[in-house]
């Protein structure tokens, strides 16, 4: 069910851009009808961590989808391609721009069998400009997009984004893109080609850096975990451990002042406004550190709560897990894969009051719905299958 129930997806994406916009699609109910290559399918398929044979990096991708091979070196396959695109809605695919055209496959070819069809194409670099045709990984944009180079502790060396940003980001991106498409259709009939880009991407996500960077003309560095422009905002040590607390405007301040028990700071000229925080922020830090230090994250969180002033303990994975709030909001859950067994992933972010969208079943098994993809997109039987694949 969900407000894309009957949705045609054809999903030649791999690995984790592609197939993340597609599972996007997949959990508000739509058709996504993973084509994956002979024999070993989709890349992740090898990438750890595995539960026995099976990857659990693949599993956590994959949901509500359906799987089948195609050959594309095969001359039958791709007319069966060809056939399937004439009913569906959406192509996905993440190849290197050029590689589906070297099949006849590429959108100027597909789009004059269904002049209705929504092309997503992501790719490192997109389908213009001087880099579209090399290769990209997700610590490649991170790289050259900018996001490495303001991301770290002070001083230190550029750091890469625990999460898969490069790639989720851009999966994101052509999920948002498809449904532009879909709506412009909606209103046309007209289908058309989306193109993303993984570093246009990480360019959008800069947010201040840019502005940053084009009214003062410095360039923005690592802070660790301080915001450049908003102080306090920032990590600070508490009596066991880090504690985040976000004093974002001057009511929050003047709280957090009274609240440890230091007015004086409120009229201090060095600290007067936000403005004079940010340029005086390590004089700052220095005092909040000392006060701060004096009680655990615990105390401290009741307290800053209490008073209204945002905080957050700095959580790794096993305590998000156990957490209240994301289990309320469903966002863990767990579905049964037929080899594989119990498996514990992120659920659905996106809550629609009238038309929810569900984690249901899980990741398929490599070519497992050949049969029942053809016949309910197609009407083929078995032995019609297997005629047109030429087995």
């Amino acid at each position: 069910m969900g407000p894309l129930k009957g949705l045609k997806v054809l999903d030649l994406s791999r690995v984790l851009a592609g197939p993340y916009s597609t599972m996007m699609l997949a959990d508000f109910g739509a058709d996504v009808m993973k084509i994956e290559p002979p024999n070993v399918g989709d890349d992740s398929r090898a990438f750890g961590p595995f539960v026995g044979k099976e990857s659990a990096y693949f599993m956590s991708l994959n949901r509500n989808k359906r799987s089948m091979c195609l050959d594309f070196k095969n001359a039958k396959h791709v007319e069966v391609f060809k056939e399937m695109v004439a009913k569906a809605d959406v192509v996905v695919e993440n190849y290197r721009p050029g590689t589906m055209e070297k099949f006849g496959l590429g959108y100027e070819e597909l789009k004059k069998i269904n002049p209705k069809i929504i092309y997503a194409a992501c790719s490192g670099f997109g389908r213009t400009g001087p880099y579209a045709t090399k290769p990209a990984y997700d610590i490649i944009v991170q790289a050259m997009g900018g996001i490495m180079s303001i991301t770290g502790e002070e001083g230190g060396a550029p750091t890469r984004v625990g999460a898969s940003v490069g790639d989720v980001i851009a999966g994101i991106f052509t999920g948002y893109g498809i449904m532009l498409a879909l709506y412009h259709r909606q209103l046309t009939g007209e289908g058309q080609l989306v193109d993303v880009a993984m570093l246009d991407c990480q360019i959008a996500i800069l947010e201040n850096a840019i502005a940053r960077y084009a009214t003062s003309g410095e360039v923005p560095a690592p802070l660790g975990n301080r915001h450049p422009s908003i102080t306090p905002f920032a990590g600070f040590t508490a009596k066991d451990g880090s504690i985040i607390v976000g004093a974002g405007n001057d009511r929050l301040w003047v709280k957090l002042c009274n609240l440890i028990d230091r007015p004086d700071l409120i009229v201090d000229e060095r600290f007067v406004d936000n403005g004079s925080r940010t340029v005086n922020v390590k004089e700052l830090h220095a005092i909040l550190n000392e006060v701060l230090s004096t009680k655990t994250i615990d105390e401290w969180l009741a307290l800053l709560e209490e008073a209204g002033i945002p905080c957050a303990p700095i959580n790794d994975v096993a305590r998000i897990v156990k957490d209240p709030q994301i289990a309320s909001r469903d966002m863990l859950v767990e579905l049964t894969h037929p080899i594989a067994g119990p498996l514990k992933m992120a659920g659905v972010p996106v809550k629609l009051s009238a038309t929810p969208g569900a984690a249901l079943t899980p990741a398929p098994l490599l070519n497992h719905d050949i049969n029942a993809i053809l016949h309910d997109l197609m009407g083929w039987d078995e032995a019609t299958v297997k005629e047109k694949l030429g087995e």
